[in-house]
Protein backbone atom coordinates (compact mmCIF):
# COMPACT_ATOMS: atom_id res chain seq x y z
CA UNK A 1 0.00 0.00 0.00
CA UNK A 2 1.23 3.48 -0.86
CA UNK A 3 1.85 5.79 2.11
CA UNK A 4 -0.40 8.90 1.93
CA UNK A 5 2.15 10.89 3.94
CA UNK A 6 2.40 9.35 7.39
CA UNK A 7 5.85 9.81 8.89
CA UNK A 8 5.85 7.50 11.88
CA UNK A 9 8.41 7.59 14.69
CA UNK A 10 8.27 5.50 17.83
CA UNK A 11 9.99 7.36 20.66
CA UNK A 12 7.45 6.19 23.27
CA UNK A 13 8.63 2.62 22.87
CA UNK A 14 12.08 3.72 24.03
CA UNK A 15 10.57 3.77 27.53
CA UNK A 16 10.81 0.64 29.73
CA UNK A 17 8.52 -2.10 28.45
CA UNK A 18 6.20 -1.90 31.46
CA UNK A 19 4.64 1.20 29.86
CA UNK A 20 3.26 -0.57 26.79
CA UNK A 21 2.43 -3.89 25.19
CA UNK A 22 2.90 -4.45 21.47
CA UNK A 23 -0.20 -5.81 19.76
CA UNK A 24 -1.77 -5.69 16.33
CA UNK A 25 -5.21 -4.24 15.55
CA UNK A 26 -7.86 -6.81 14.77
CA UNK A 27 -9.05 -7.26 11.19
CA UNK A 28 -12.64 -6.25 10.42
CA UNK A 29 -14.87 -7.07 7.48
CA UNK A 30 -15.91 -4.48 4.90
CA UNK A 31 -14.71 -1.27 6.62
CA UNK A 32 -16.50 1.86 5.43
CA UNK A 33 -15.27 5.42 6.07
CA UNK A 34 -18.12 7.50 7.49
CA UNK A 35 -16.12 10.63 8.35
CA UNK A 36 -12.69 11.71 7.12
CA UNK A 37 -11.28 14.96 8.48
CA UNK A 38 -9.67 16.48 5.39
CA UNK A 39 -8.86 19.73 7.24
CA UNK A 40 -6.91 17.88 9.92
CA UNK A 41 -5.23 15.65 7.34
CA UNK A 42 -4.03 18.78 5.53
CA UNK A 43 -2.62 20.21 8.76
CA UNK A 44 -0.82 16.90 9.29
CA UNK A 45 0.53 16.98 5.71
CA UNK A 46 -1.31 13.78 4.81
CA UNK A 47 -2.88 13.42 1.37
CA UNK A 48 -5.44 10.61 1.29
CA UNK A 49 -6.13 11.25 -2.39
CA UNK A 50 -2.87 9.40 -3.08
CA UNK A 51 -4.55 6.11 -2.21
CA UNK A 52 -7.81 4.53 -3.35
CA UNK A 53 -10.95 4.82 -1.22
CA UNK A 54 -10.93 1.13 -0.26
CA UNK A 55 -7.26 1.42 0.76
CA UNK A 56 -8.10 4.39 2.97
CA UNK A 57 -10.76 2.31 4.72
CA UNK A 58 -8.33 -0.59 5.14
CA UNK A 59 -5.67 1.72 6.59
CA UNK A 60 -8.00 3.65 8.93
CA UNK A 61 -9.66 0.49 10.23
CA UNK A 62 -6.39 -1.29 11.04
CA UNK A 63 -6.80 -3.96 8.38
CA UNK A 64 -3.62 -2.76 6.72
CA UNK A 65 -0.63 -1.21 8.45
CA UNK A 66 2.39 0.64 7.15
CA UNK A 67 5.90 -0.76 7.72
CA UNK A 68 6.81 2.20 9.95
CA UNK A 69 3.93 1.53 12.36
CA UNK A 70 4.75 -0.12 15.67
CA UNK A 71 1.35 -0.70 17.20
CA UNK A 72 0.98 -0.99 20.96
CA UNK A 73 -1.37 -0.39 23.87
CA UNK A 74 -0.31 1.93 26.68
CA UNK A 75 -0.38 1.01 30.36
CA UNK A 76 -1.61 3.46 32.97
CA UNK A 77 -3.50 3.62 36.24
CA UNK A 78 -6.13 6.03 37.46
CA UNK A 79 -8.51 7.22 40.10
CA UNK A 80 -11.98 6.52 38.72
CA UNK A 81 -14.62 8.40 40.72
CA UNK A 82 -12.02 8.63 43.48
CA UNK A 83 -10.98 4.97 43.56
CA UNK A 84 -7.55 3.88 42.38
CA UNK A 85 -7.15 1.04 39.92
CA UNK A 86 -4.74 -0.22 37.27
CA UNK A 87 -6.02 0.36 33.77
CA UNK A 88 -4.47 0.68 30.33
CA UNK A 89 -5.73 0.95 26.76
CA UNK A 90 -8.55 -1.56 26.86
CA UNK A 91 -9.88 -0.67 23.43
CA UNK A 92 -7.23 1.66 22.04
CA UNK A 93 -4.06 1.08 20.07
CA UNK A 94 -1.21 3.44 19.30
CA UNK A 95 0.02 3.47 15.71
CA UNK A 96 2.99 5.68 16.47
CA UNK A 97 3.97 9.33 16.40
CA UNK A 98 3.46 11.19 13.15
CA UNK A 99 6.16 13.83 12.63
CA UNK A 100 5.34 16.72 10.29
CA UNK A 101 7.93 18.57 8.23
CA UNK A 102 7.65 21.49 10.65
CA UNK A 103 8.62 19.19 13.52
CA UNK A 104 5.17 18.78 15.06
CA UNK A 105 4.88 15.39 16.79
CA UNK A 106 1.41 13.85 17.03
CA UNK A 107 0.21 10.56 18.46
CA UNK A 108 -2.05 8.58 16.15
CA UNK A 109 -4.33 6.18 17.98
CA UNK A 110 -7.18 3.82 17.10
CA UNK A 111 -10.20 3.49 19.38
CA UNK A 112 -12.24 0.32 19.01
CA UNK A 113 -9.58 -1.77 17.29
CA UNK A 114 -10.00 -4.90 19.43
CA UNK A 115 -8.86 -6.54 22.64
CA UNK A 116 -5.54 -5.65 24.27
CA UNK A 117 -3.74 -7.05 27.34
CA UNK A 118 -5.58 -4.31 29.31
CA UNK A 119 -9.11 -5.08 28.12
CA UNK A 120 -9.91 -7.14 31.20
CA UNK A 121 -13.35 -8.61 30.42
CA UNK A 122 -14.10 -6.15 27.60
CA UNK A 123 -14.17 -6.90 23.88
CA UNK A 124 -12.00 -3.92 22.91
CA UNK A 125 -14.59 -2.77 20.41
CA UNK A 126 -16.32 0.56 19.98
CA UNK A 127 -19.77 1.36 18.63
CA UNK A 128 -20.63 3.91 15.99
CA UNK A 129 -22.62 6.46 18.00
CA UNK A 130 -20.01 7.28 20.67
CA UNK A 131 -17.23 7.44 18.07
CA UNK A 132 -19.24 9.91 15.98
CA UNK A 133 -19.93 11.87 19.18
CA UNK A 134 -16.20 12.12 19.92
CA UNK A 135 -15.50 13.23 16.36
CA UNK A 136 -18.08 16.02 16.52
CA UNK A 137 -17.34 17.29 20.02
CA UNK A 138 -13.53 17.15 19.72
CA UNK A 139 -13.68 19.08 16.44
CA UNK A 140 -16.07 21.58 18.04
CA UNK A 141 -13.64 22.09 20.92
CA UNK A 142 -10.81 22.69 18.48
CA UNK A 143 -12.90 25.30 16.66
CA UNK A 144 -13.75 26.91 20.00
CA UNK A 145 -9.98 27.38 20.53
CA UNK A 146 -9.82 24.90 23.42
CA UNK A 147 -6.87 22.46 23.72
CA UNK A 148 -8.10 19.05 22.66
CA UNK A 149 -7.36 15.74 21.07
CA UNK A 150 -8.80 15.60 17.56
CA UNK A 151 -10.47 13.08 15.30
CA UNK A 152 -9.08 12.11 11.92
CA UNK A 153 -11.70 9.57 10.90
CA UNK A 154 -14.54 7.28 11.87
CA UNK A 155 -14.75 3.95 10.10
CA UNK A 156 -17.82 1.77 10.35
CA UNK A 157 -17.14 -1.94 10.54
CA UNK A 158 -19.60 -4.59 9.41
CA UNK A 159 -19.46 -6.11 12.87
CA UNK A 160 -22.28 -6.13 15.37
CA UNK A 161 -21.07 -5.07 18.82
CA UNK A 162 -23.19 -6.08 21.78
CA UNK A 163 -23.84 -3.54 24.53
CA UNK A 164 -27.31 -3.03 26.02
CA UNK A 165 -28.45 -3.87 22.50
CA UNK A 166 -26.71 -4.92 19.27
CA UNK A 167 -25.00 -1.91 17.66
CA UNK A 168 -22.82 -1.13 14.66
CA UNK A 169 -19.09 -1.38 15.33
CA UNK A 170 -16.69 1.46 14.54
CA UNK A 171 -13.07 2.54 14.78
CA UNK A 172 -12.09 6.15 15.47
CA UNK A 173 -8.64 7.53 14.68
CA UNK A 174 -7.61 9.99 17.39
CA UNK A 175 -4.81 12.54 17.12
CA UNK A 176 -3.13 14.08 20.17
CA UNK A 177 0.05 15.84 21.25
CA UNK A 178 0.48 12.68 23.29
CA UNK A 179 -1.58 10.28 25.35
CA UNK A 180 0.55 10.63 28.48
CA UNK A 181 -1.80 11.10 31.42
CA UNK A 182 -1.69 11.72 35.14
CA UNK A 183 -2.60 8.04 35.26
CA UNK A 184 0.59 7.17 33.38
CA UNK A 185 2.62 8.71 36.19
CA UNK A 186 0.44 6.95 38.76
CA UNK A 187 1.24 3.66 37.03
CA UNK A 188 4.97 4.41 37.15
CA UNK A 189 4.82 5.42 40.82
CA UNK A 190 2.82 2.30 41.70
CA UNK A 191 5.64 0.14 40.33
CA UNK A 192 7.83 1.48 43.17
CA UNK A 193 10.76 1.53 40.76
CA UNK A 194 12.22 5.03 40.77
CA UNK A 195 14.04 4.34 37.49
CA UNK A 196 10.69 3.87 35.70
CA UNK A 197 9.31 7.09 37.11
CA UNK A 198 12.46 9.01 36.25
CA UNK A 199 12.48 7.64 32.70
CA UNK A 200 8.86 8.75 32.23
CA UNK A 201 9.58 12.20 33.64
CA UNK A 202 12.58 12.72 31.37
CA UNK A 203 10.70 11.49 28.32
CA UNK A 204 7.65 13.68 29.01
CA UNK A 205 9.70 16.80 29.74
CA UNK A 206 11.73 16.30 26.56
CA UNK A 207 8.55 15.92 24.57
CA UNK A 208 6.32 18.60 26.08
CA UNK A 209 8.41 20.91 28.26
CA UNK A 210 12.03 20.80 26.98
CA UNK A 211 12.75 24.23 28.46
CA UNK A 212 12.60 22.59 31.92
CA UNK A 213 15.74 20.54 31.31
CA UNK A 214 17.84 23.39 32.69
CA UNK A 215 15.71 23.75 35.85
CA UNK A 216 17.25 23.22 39.27
CA UNK A 217 14.27 21.07 40.21
CA UNK A 218 12.82 19.60 37.03
CA UNK A 219 10.06 17.60 38.73
CA UNK A 220 8.79 20.59 40.69
CA UNK A 221 8.79 22.89 37.67
CA UNK A 222 7.09 20.15 35.69
CA UNK A 223 4.29 20.06 38.27
CA UNK A 224 3.87 23.85 38.00
CA UNK A 225 3.66 23.73 34.21
CA UNK A 226 1.13 20.91 34.13
CA UNK A 227 -0.98 22.75 36.70
CA UNK A 228 -0.93 25.97 34.68
CA UNK A 229 -2.00 24.11 31.55
CA UNK A 230 -4.86 22.46 33.42
CA UNK A 231 -6.01 25.81 34.78
CA UNK A 232 -6.10 27.15 31.24
CA UNK A 233 -8.04 24.11 30.07
CA UNK A 234 -10.68 24.14 32.82
CA UNK A 235 -11.13 27.90 32.44
CA UNK A 236 -11.93 27.33 28.77
CA UNK A 237 -14.39 24.54 29.60
CA UNK A 238 -16.19 26.94 31.93
CA UNK A 239 -16.13 29.64 29.24
CA UNK A 240 -18.28 27.60 26.85
CA UNK A 241 -20.34 25.61 29.36
CA UNK A 242 -18.67 22.27 28.71
CA UNK A 243 -19.21 19.38 31.14
CA UNK A 244 -16.59 16.68 30.66
CA UNK A 245 -18.52 14.15 32.67
CA UNK A 246 -15.73 11.79 33.72
CA UNK A 247 -12.67 13.67 35.05
CA UNK A 248 -10.81 10.60 36.26
CA UNK A 249 -7.03 10.96 36.58
CA UNK A 250 -6.55 8.73 33.54
CA UNK A 251 -8.54 11.36 31.60
CA UNK A 252 -6.21 14.24 32.48
CA UNK A 253 -3.40 14.69 29.97
CA UNK A 254 0.02 16.04 30.81
CA UNK A 255 -0.12 18.20 27.67
CA UNK A 256 -3.27 19.99 28.86
CA UNK A 257 -5.56 18.69 26.11
CA UNK A 258 -9.17 17.60 26.57
CA UNK A 259 -9.31 13.83 26.17
CA UNK A 260 -11.94 11.07 26.24
CA UNK A 261 -15.29 12.44 25.12
CA UNK A 262 -17.56 9.98 26.86
CA UNK A 263 -20.67 11.29 28.66
CA UNK A 264 -19.74 14.89 27.86
CA UNK A 265 -22.29 17.62 27.07
CA UNK A 266 -22.76 21.38 26.93
CA UNK A 267 -24.93 23.28 29.40
CA UNK A 268 -28.24 24.56 28.02
CA UNK A 269 -30.20 26.13 30.90
CA UNK A 270 -27.53 27.32 33.29
CA UNK A 271 -27.17 25.66 36.65
CA UNK A 272 -23.79 25.24 38.38
CA UNK A 273 -24.65 21.73 39.55
CA UNK A 274 -25.44 20.46 36.06
CA UNK A 275 -24.60 16.78 35.58
CA UNK A 276 -25.25 14.74 32.45
CA UNK A 277 -23.36 11.48 32.99
CA UNK A 278 -25.70 8.61 33.80
CA UNK A 279 -23.15 7.11 36.19
CA UNK A 280 -22.29 10.29 38.13
CA UNK A 281 -24.95 9.78 40.78
CA UNK A 282 -23.38 12.10 43.39
CA UNK A 283 -22.44 14.96 41.05
CA UNK A 284 -18.72 14.48 41.55
CA UNK A 285 -18.02 15.83 38.07
CA UNK A 286 -20.76 18.49 37.96
CA UNK A 287 -20.09 21.70 36.02
CA UNK A 288 -19.17 23.76 39.10
CA UNK A 289 -16.95 20.98 40.50
CA UNK A 290 -14.60 20.76 37.52
CA UNK A 291 -11.98 23.18 38.98
CA UNK A 292 -12.14 21.38 42.35
CA UNK A 293 -11.63 17.99 40.70
CA UNK A 294 -8.78 19.36 38.60
CA UNK A 295 -6.98 20.39 41.80
CA UNK A 296 -7.70 16.98 43.35
CA UNK A 297 -6.28 15.23 40.29
CA UNK A 298 -3.21 17.46 40.35
CA UNK A 299 -2.65 16.56 44.00
CA UNK A 300 -2.62 12.89 42.97
CA UNK A 301 -0.16 13.82 40.21
CA UNK A 302 2.07 15.63 42.71
CA UNK A 303 2.15 12.51 44.89
CA UNK A 304 3.72 10.54 42.03
CA UNK A 305 6.58 13.04 41.74
CA UNK A 306 7.58 13.29 45.40
CA UNK A 307 10.61 10.98 45.16
CA UNK A 308 11.92 13.07 42.25
CA UNK A 309 11.26 16.44 43.87
CA UNK A 310 13.50 15.78 46.86
CA UNK A 311 15.11 12.74 48.48
CA UNK A 312 13.82 13.96 51.82
CA UNK A 313 10.13 12.91 51.85
CA UNK A 314 9.08 15.72 54.19
CA UNK A 315 10.77 18.40 52.09
CA UNK A 316 9.30 16.95 48.90
CA UNK A 317 5.80 16.89 50.36
CA UNK A 318 6.06 20.46 51.63
CA UNK A 319 7.26 21.77 48.24
CA UNK A 320 4.55 19.90 46.34
CA UNK A 321 1.84 21.10 48.73
CA UNK A 322 2.99 24.70 48.27
CA UNK A 323 2.44 24.34 44.53
CA UNK A 324 -0.98 22.66 44.78
CA UNK A 325 -2.18 25.24 47.31
CA UNK A 326 -1.65 27.92 44.67
CA UNK A 327 -4.34 26.36 42.46
CA UNK A 328 -7.45 28.10 43.88
CA UNK A 329 -6.00 31.61 43.62
CA UNK A 330 -4.49 31.00 40.17
CA UNK A 331 -7.69 29.44 38.86
CA UNK A 332 -9.84 32.24 40.28
CA UNK A 333 -7.61 34.81 38.59
CA UNK A 334 -7.87 32.93 35.28
CA UNK A 335 -11.64 32.44 35.59
CA UNK A 336 -12.25 36.07 36.50
CA UNK A 337 -10.21 37.29 33.56
CA UNK A 338 -12.16 34.98 31.24
CA UNK A 339 -15.56 36.05 32.55
CA UNK A 340 -14.62 39.70 32.18
CA UNK A 341 -13.77 38.99 28.54
CA UNK A 342 -17.20 37.42 28.06
CA UNK A 343 -18.75 40.64 29.37
CA UNK A 344 -16.36 43.01 27.56
CA UNK A 345 -14.73 44.41 30.70
CA UNK A 346 -11.24 45.88 30.88
CA UNK A 347 -9.09 47.14 33.75
CA UNK A 348 -9.42 46.12 37.39
CA UNK A 349 -12.40 46.84 39.57
CA UNK A 350 -13.01 45.35 43.00
CA UNK A 351 -16.71 44.85 42.20
CA UNK A 352 -16.13 42.74 39.07
CA UNK A 353 -16.40 39.37 40.76
CA UNK A 354 -19.59 40.41 42.53
CA UNK A 355 -21.06 41.64 39.23
CA UNK A 356 -20.28 38.30 37.53
CA UNK A 357 -21.65 36.21 40.39
CA UNK A 358 -24.85 38.26 40.39
CA UNK A 359 -25.33 37.46 36.72
CA UNK A 360 -24.74 33.74 37.27
CA UNK A 361 -27.12 33.75 40.22
CA UNK A 362 -29.83 35.35 38.06
CA UNK A 363 -29.12 32.91 35.21
CA UNK A 364 -29.60 30.02 37.64
CA UNK A 365 -32.91 31.33 39.00
CA UNK A 366 -34.17 32.18 35.49
CA UNK A 367 -32.91 28.93 33.91
CA UNK A 368 -31.29 31.15 31.30
CA UNK A 369 -29.54 29.56 28.33
CA UNK A 370 -25.80 29.74 29.02
CA UNK A 371 -24.55 30.35 25.47
CA UNK A 372 -27.35 32.63 24.25
CA UNK A 373 -27.42 34.81 27.36
CA UNK A 374 -23.87 35.99 26.77
CA UNK A 375 -24.58 36.57 23.07
CA UNK A 376 -27.70 38.58 23.99
CA UNK A 377 -25.70 40.69 26.44
CA UNK A 378 -23.07 41.18 23.74
CA UNK A 379 -25.63 42.38 21.16
CA UNK A 380 -27.96 43.96 23.76
CA UNK A 381 -30.82 41.94 22.35
CA UNK A 382 -33.27 41.64 25.23
CA UNK A 383 -36.48 40.62 23.46
CA UNK A 384 -36.75 37.39 25.42
CA UNK A 385 -39.26 37.59 28.26
CA UNK A 386 -36.70 36.50 30.85
CA UNK A 387 -34.91 39.84 30.42
CA UNK A 388 -38.03 41.74 31.61
CA UNK A 389 -37.12 40.55 35.09
CA UNK A 390 -36.32 43.44 37.44
CA UNK A 391 -33.31 41.61 38.85
CA UNK A 392 -31.77 41.36 35.39
CA UNK A 393 -32.59 44.98 34.53
CA UNK A 394 -30.85 46.17 37.69
CA UNK A 395 -27.87 43.98 36.89
CA UNK A 396 -27.64 45.28 33.33
CA UNK A 397 -27.65 48.85 34.61
CA UNK A 398 -24.65 47.97 36.80
CA UNK A 399 -22.90 46.42 33.77
CA UNK A 400 -23.32 49.61 31.73
CA UNK A 401 -21.97 51.68 34.62
CA UNK A 402 -18.99 49.34 34.90
CA UNK A 403 -18.31 49.55 31.16
CA UNK A 404 -18.03 53.31 31.49
CA UNK A 405 -14.89 52.62 33.55
CA UNK A 406 -13.27 50.53 30.79
CA UNK A 407 -11.19 53.41 29.41
CA UNK A 408 -11.33 51.48 26.14
CA UNK A 409 -13.53 51.90 23.09
CA UNK A 410 -16.89 50.19 22.69
CA UNK A 411 -15.54 48.42 19.60
CA UNK A 412 -12.70 46.91 21.66
CA UNK A 413 -15.17 45.70 24.26
CA UNK A 414 -17.35 44.16 21.56
CA UNK A 415 -14.37 42.51 19.90
CA UNK A 416 -13.23 40.70 23.04
CA UNK A 417 -16.80 39.53 23.72
CA UNK A 418 -17.11 38.12 20.21
CA UNK A 419 -13.80 36.26 20.63
CA UNK A 420 -14.98 34.58 23.84
CA UNK A 421 -18.70 34.00 23.29
CA UNK A 422 -19.56 31.45 20.59
CA UNK A 423 -22.83 31.50 18.69
CA UNK A 424 -22.78 27.77 18.14
CA UNK A 425 -21.92 24.82 20.36
CA UNK A 426 -22.77 21.18 19.60
CA UNK A 427 -26.01 21.39 21.53
CA UNK A 428 -27.03 18.10 23.03
CA UNK A 429 -30.38 17.80 21.24
CA UNK A 430 -28.87 18.61 17.83
CA UNK A 431 -26.08 16.10 18.36
CA UNK A 432 -28.40 13.35 19.58
CA UNK A 433 -30.73 13.85 16.63
CA UNK A 434 -27.81 13.67 14.19
CA UNK A 435 -26.52 10.51 15.87
CA UNK A 436 -29.94 8.82 15.76
CA UNK A 437 -30.20 9.62 12.06
CA UNK A 438 -26.66 8.30 11.51
CA UNK A 439 -27.61 5.08 13.25
CA UNK A 440 -30.25 4.65 10.54
CA UNK A 441 -27.68 5.28 7.80
CA UNK A 442 -28.54 8.95 7.21
CA UNK A 443 -25.40 11.05 7.72
CA UNK A 444 -26.62 14.31 6.18
CA UNK A 445 -27.62 15.89 9.52
CA UNK A 446 -24.33 14.85 11.08
CA UNK A 447 -22.26 16.37 8.29
CA UNK A 448 -24.26 19.59 8.36
CA UNK A 449 -23.74 19.84 12.13
CA UNK A 450 -19.99 19.33 11.68
CA UNK A 451 -19.80 22.08 9.06
CA UNK A 452 -21.59 24.49 11.43
CA UNK A 453 -19.61 23.74 14.59
CA UNK A 454 -16.35 24.38 12.72
CA UNK A 455 -17.28 28.10 12.64
CA UNK A 456 -18.67 28.71 16.13
CA UNK A 457 -17.99 32.45 16.21
CA UNK A 458 -19.83 33.19 12.97
CA UNK A 459 -23.52 33.22 12.19
CA UNK A 460 -25.47 32.79 8.97
CA UNK A 461 -28.83 31.44 7.83
CA UNK A 462 -27.67 27.83 8.07
CA UNK A 463 -26.07 28.05 11.51
CA UNK A 464 -28.78 30.23 13.06
CA UNK A 465 -31.09 27.29 13.76
CA UNK A 466 -28.26 25.57 15.64
CA UNK A 467 -28.26 28.44 18.16
CA UNK A 468 -31.81 27.64 19.29
CA UNK A 469 -32.12 26.02 22.73
CA UNK A 470 -34.00 22.74 22.94
CA UNK A 471 -37.73 22.51 23.38
CA UNK A 472 -38.82 20.76 26.56
CA UNK A 473 -39.42 17.60 24.53
CA UNK A 474 -35.88 17.80 23.08
CA UNK A 475 -33.91 18.25 26.28
CA UNK A 476 -31.16 15.72 26.97
CA UNK A 477 -30.93 15.02 30.69
CA UNK A 478 -28.50 12.08 30.61
CA UNK A 479 -25.52 11.07 28.53
CA UNK A 480 -23.77 7.72 28.46
CA UNK A 481 -20.16 6.61 28.35
CA UNK A 482 -20.57 4.42 25.30
CA UNK A 483 -17.96 1.90 26.35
Amino acid sequence: MKNPGFNFKNTYTSLPEIFFKEIRPCVVKKPEIILLNEDLAKEMEINFSLIKSDERAMLLSGNKTLPSMKTFAQAYSGHQFGYFTNLGDGRALMLGEHLTKSGLRLDIQFKGSGKTPFSRHGDGKAVLGPMLREYVVSEAMNALNIPTTRSLSVVKTSEVVFRESPQAGAVLTRVASSHIRVGTFQFAAASREKMFLKALLNYTVNRHYPELNTSNNKALEFLKNVMNNQINLITNWMRVGFVHGVMNTDNMTISGETIDYGPCAFVDNYHPKTVYSSVDHDGRYAFENQPIIAQWNLARFAETLLSLIDENPNKALKQAEEIIKLFPALYKESWLKMMKCKLGLFNENFNDEKLILELLDWMTSASADYTNTFKDIESENFENEIYKNLKFKNWHKKLKERKNLNKRSTSESLKIMKENNPYVIPRNHNLEFALKEADQGNYSHLKKLISVIKKPYKIDKVSKKYTLPPLNSEKILQTFCGT
